[in-house]
């Protein structure tokens, strides 16, 4: 039966919202009815797969609409098209049956698909005899949704998609291979055109300021990183060392003509820097895609998709697997908190707020101008809980550093009284937000052993590392923010004034092993006019220098894991800025050059030396020796680990050199020097202890050379 014009008109003009109920192949009393829409043919000839002639269809709409019967049942067809003396073939997306199923429709309806990232966005797959493109898009609120790309003109009439219960639109396109520019265009719930939607799904995205998406081939690396994966898998991290370089992709080098590195130059430049550093860990900020620079990939429209700054997505996976098989691991920056307003992207994506609120006191973040996901949503968590899972999965990343836990948790979070909506218990908690973390962290602890979470947050917030299921937020590792701000604030000080501010450095030792803690020295400190952190000391160039190595000898010494942003482990002198390269040329100066080689050394004992890091996040590894002399600006402790020989730590913070001080200790005997930050070789005087000294009476008369950290090992 001949549908009603109304409906033919309503698929010609790209607004029906069934268009698989008018298109394709479908049985009929007298045979196999066919309709298809092909814009530019004159003529059309229906084929099976295997090139059987099925019989010619008749052009019943000069816009290119062709209906006719043909011989068998229903199956997938293929057209030799004629029209303006060309011709073509094409494979008919609406004679295939649908890929998702049932158990997609269930998993997906309540929130629990873990592998939405394998059946949502656009997956080249085999289906019924043909190899095409997958598409498939959650937008339950439109009217309609089409596929559009540089494969059909962009022309939203071409193939619009199949709706599912679950408000889920999907086609196949046969033929369809890699490479292809595509969007999603929708009508909707108010019968108005949309935005062109990039996929939110995407593997790839076009190079900004292009902004559709990418299809994309099968996975085709060959990972040979088992090793190192086995070996995360098997321990403790907390009782591991970890000592993180983080850095941003697009200004730690530059080619000959200032653009970005590839990862694939990336890799042969950063890795072996890197090993030679003694780091354990690279941490990226984000490498998603982003239409923005100086966002420095914090505001992401393509969660699944590696930047196309830095070449094809593959080379992401190239890169992590070549630092594996240095024994390097990578973390990502992962930004589940917010996301911008551009219209291509997730903001009021099929028209209504979708992943966000409606409401801005719920949906908008003041401090970026961008919108809040909306976490007790179903679709919503589940699109973000998978996406810190697909991390871990095709690309093998080691770890997820959250960023700005603490805007999540707390529904006030950098609001005035009037411009937040209190819970339902009247409190300030985003309960909502905390049971997304807890889904998150359990299914990246429980499906992907070996991968670790790390959370940004800045606040008291209590059991941030604590497992899930014990009520904690279930991360790994948190930031240890206090440390970062009371500890740079000490450092700025003139010596003369440190003996009234002791507490900035003993404050932190009372919380220190509240939580599992990462000590960061973060991008965020070195940029918007806080200058680097060479600059941040205080003192003339020669105390700047001296200042910092004893800050980084201190922070090796002191209980947490590290972090530290690049280009400060030779102390650039300039804040860092997302435009440049990193001033490699300093790098050959004596001041320089010690600073790195300070870090280069102190990460060797850090992994060497089981008492500098096996009881990082424990009381037990940590000892006070000196903890009280506020005037002198001494701190001196005692790092352990059972059955290991313990190791003293001791600053002194003036510029006065104290020779000699009497330091307590709990074993008599030799005590080796093991690093000294005022050593000849870091640029500094070189007053030391002479290669150790020896204990009796439960004491030590030790030099303490001017603004420096020593350490001193027990030999027995």
């Amino acid at each position: 039966m001949r549908p009603p014009r109304g409906a033919l008109d309503a698929l010609l003009q790209g607004r029906h919202a069934d268009p698989f109920s008018l298109l394709g192949p479908h049985a009929g009393p007298e045979g196999t009815f066919v309709r298809a829409f092909v814009p530019g043919a004159e003529t059309l000839e229906a084929q099976s797969l295997a090139g059987e002639p099925l019989g010619t269809l008749e052009m019943a709409d000069p816009e290119g609409l062709f209906e006719g019967t043909i011989a068998g049942a229903p199956q997938p067809l293929k057209y030799k098209a004629q029209g303006f003396g060309a011709e073509w073939w094409l494979t008919d997306p609406y004679s295939f049956g649908p890929v998702l199923g049932p158990t997609d429709d269930f998993l997906m309806g309540e929130g629990t698909h873990y592998r939405l990232h394998h059946k949502m966005g656009a997956h080249r797959i085999e289906h019924e005899g043909a190899t095409g493109i997958h598409f498939a898009v959650w937008a339950p609120n439109a009217q309609r949704v089409s596929v559009v790309g540089d494969f059909n003109d962009w022309d939203g009439r071409r193939h619009p998609m199949r709706k599912r219960e679950t408000g889920v639109w999907e086609i196949f396109l046969p033929d369809l291979d890699a490479g292809r520019a595509y969007k999603f265009e929708l009508i909707g719930a108010d019968g108005r055109l949309q935005p062109a939607k990039a996929d939110p799904f995407a593997l790839a995205a076009e190079l900004r300021p292009r902004t559709a998406s990418l299809t994309t081939a099968p996975d085709a690396h060959v990972w040979g990183d088992q090793d190192h994966r086995a070996y995360w898998a098997a321990i403790d991290p907390r009782r591991v060392p970890i000592s993180i370089y983080e850095v941003h992709a697009g200004s730690w080098d530059r080619d000959e003509n200032g653009w970005f590195l590839t990862w694939d130059a990336l890799a042969d430049r950063l890795i072996p820097y890197v090993v030679e550093l003694g780091f354990t860990h690279i941490e990226f900020l984000p490498v998603s895609e982003h239409p923005y620079d100086p966002s420095w990939g914090y505001q992401t429209t393509g969660l699944y998709a590696p930047s196309a700054r830095f070449g094809d997505h593959e080379g992401f996976a190239r890169f992590v697997d070549g630092a594996h098989r240095a024994g390097i691991g990578v973390l990502v920056d992962w930004v589940p908190a917010h996301f911008p307003t551009d219209a291509h992207g997730l903001a009021r994506f099929d028209g209504t707020a979708l992943y966000e609120h409606d409401d801005p006191r719920l949906g908008f973040h003041p401090d970026w101008n961008t919108a809040i996901y909306n976490f007790g949503r179903n679709e919503v968590s589940s699109f973000l809980v998978n996406n810190a899972l697909f991390w871990a999965e095709r690309y093998h990343v080691d770890g997820l550093r959250v960023d700005a836990v603490a805007s999540m948790l707390y529904r006030d979070y950098s609001r005035k009284s009037g411009e937040w909506i209190p819970n339902e218990g009247g409190g300030r908690e985003n309960w909502e937000a905390v049971e997304f973390l807890r889904r998150m962290n359990r299914e990246v602890y429980g499906q992907h052993r070996g991968v670790f979470t790390v959370a940004e947050e800045s606040t008291a917030w209590p059991g941030v590392t604590t497992p899930a299921h014990e009520g904690g937020l279930g991360f790994g590792f948190k930031w240890n923010m206090g440390w970062m701000h009371d500890t740079l604030q000490y450092m700025a000080r003139e010596p003369v004034h440190r003996a009234h501010h002791h507490n900035d450095i003993t404050f932190g030792l009372t919380y220190a092993f509240s939580e599992n803690y990462v000590l960061p020295l973060s991008h965020d400190e070195v940029v918007h006019g806080k200058g680097s952190l060479l600059a941040k000391m205080s003192g003339d160039d020669w105390q700047q220098f001296a200042n910092l190595r004893a800050y980084y000898a201190f922070m090796w010494g002191y209980p947490g894991k590290k972090l530290l942003f690049m280009g400060q482990e030779f102390a650039q002198r300039r804040e860092w800025s997302e435009e440049r390269a990193l001033d490699w040329d300093l790098t050959g100066s004596h001041a320089h050059g010690g600073v790195r080689k300070l870090v280069r050394d102190l990460n060797r004992l850090y992994r060497e030396k089981p008492a500098l890091h096996a009881r990082d996040c424990e009381g037990e590894g940590f000892e006070w020796l000196v903890a009280d002399d506020a005037a002198g600006s001494v701190f001196a402790w005692l790092r352990k680990a059972p059955g290991e020989r313990p190791i003293a730590v001791i600053s002194n913070m003036t510029p006065v050199a104290r020779v000699p001080y009497r330091l307590p200790v709990p074993h008599d005997g030799k005590w080796r020097e093991i690093l000294n930050s005022n050593a000849h070789d870091y640029w500094g005087s070189g007053l030391g202890n002479l290669g150790g000294v020896v204990a009796k009476d439960g004491a030590a008369l030790v030099a303490l050379p001017p603004l420096a950290t020593v350490m001193l090992e027990w030999a027995g």
